[in-house]
């Protein structure tokens, strides 16, 4: 039986003054394809809402 997920909560703390490991490029690339996939998400979600 395949598992529906319904609701995706994302909590993300922020601290500007740590230093990374990560050049800031490939820091920057993380972050934005993250947030790709989360906008992708919701989208995903929204649109099946619209179904209902």
């Amino acid at each position: 039986m395949p598992i529906e997920i319904k609701e995706l909560h994302i909590k993300i703390n922020v601290n500007g003054s740590e230093q990374s490991n990560a050049t800031p490029n490939k820091s920057r690339a993380k972050a934005e394809a993250i947030i790709k996939s989360c906008v992708e998400e919701v989208m995903r979600i929204e649109s099946r809402k619209k179904e209902r």
